[in-house]
């Protein structure tokens, strides 16, 4: 069998069946039928020649945000990275950080150091890695503003991408098919540490009091279309605190869905699809999700 393949081949931790529900920022969806944290890059690259010899997907799993899980769980390998697969280091202004680790990391690093201009990450869920490949970002600014480049490992290697070849663009990055991000390089600037902890500290407290932090959730669902926003648009069809079954659209932001308790991925997607619908007839408007769909959902549901 191929799980039993692999893991002769790996040297980290490779768990059968895990759940994956308890490692998504919504706590939904069905197990992996491996889980793999890679011991070090070597076994990164194992793994990922593992998986390309024995024609087995894979998905990195980030820190879980904006990511549905099928109820059914996910066929093949997710792989977990360390917080500190491949290390840290620094050069003045420019430091290098494991994408496997908090996205709270950058900040922190930055105010140690005397640096400033990555204060948008303050609050933001998952990890660096998940950051870069969404362009996470607030009203602050967003992670292109900050990246130099990326080392991205593939099958054949890994080696370190500009910031140029990655096509970003709002919540968008483009990054090779199959490859995983293990180390983000940004450039800060010195300046005010004070006035920095000042506004994430300010922005924390504004995400506070407008989205539901408190509850199991993607964070934004949906991306603002230009112009307006999605919150607006769902909660003018009525959808503002609308249920399906242990989900429901937040009744303190319209473009957060919330794990009531129990939640299923199906009860999701009706929401979201729910949502897509009404917006799309009352205000000819087509709303673009943030959320990726991975995993065995069935015939008819695989795409929001």
């Amino acid at each position: 069998m191929w799980r039993d393949e692999l893991a002769s081949r790996l040297r980290g931790e490779v768990i059968r069946d895990a759940p994956l529900a308890p490692r998504t920022s919504i706590r939904v969806g069905g197990p992996a039928d491996l889980l793999v944290r890679p011991a070090d890059p070597d076994d990164l690259a194992e793994l990922l020649r593992a998986c390309r010899d024995l024609g087995v997907p894979l998905l990195a799993l980030g820190g879980g945000a904006n990511l549905l899980v099928a109820d059914a769980g996910v066929r093949g390998v997710v792989v977990k990275l360390p917080g500190d697969l491949g290390g840290e280091s620094g050069d003045g202004a420019r430091l290098v950080l494991p994408a496997g680790a908090p996205s709270a990391r950058l900040p922190a690093r930055a105010q140690a150091l005397g640096l400033v201009g990555c204060e948008f990450i303050a609050g933001i869920p998952g990890t660096l890695g998940g950051a870069v490949a969404m362009n996470a970002g607030t009203r602050l600014g967003e992670m292109k503003d900050v990246v130099t480049r990326v080392e991205v490992a593939t099958a054949d290697g890994a080696g370190w991408l500009e910031a140029s070849a990655l096509g970003f663009a709002y919540r968008t990055c483009r990054l090779p098919p199959g490859g995983v991000v293990t180390r983000v390089e940004v450039l800060l600037r010195e300046g005010d540490v004070a006035a920095s902890a000042a506004a994430m500290q300010a922005d924390k407290d504004h995400r506070r009091r407008t989205q539901p932090l408190s509850q199991p959730t993607f964070g934004s669902t949906f991306r603002n279309p230009p112009g307006d926003h999605a919150g607006r648009l769902i909660e003018a069809v009525g959808l503002k605190g609308h249920r399906e079954g242990g989900a429901a659209w937040s009744d303190v932001h319209a473009n957060f869905v919330v794990n009531l308790g129990g939640a299923r991925a199906a009860d999701v997607l009706e929401l979201v699809r729910l949502a897509r619908t009404r917006v799309r007839e009352r205000f000819d408007i087509t709303l673009e999700p943030e959320v990726r769909l991975v995993g065995d959902f069935p015939d008819g549901l695989k795409e929001i």
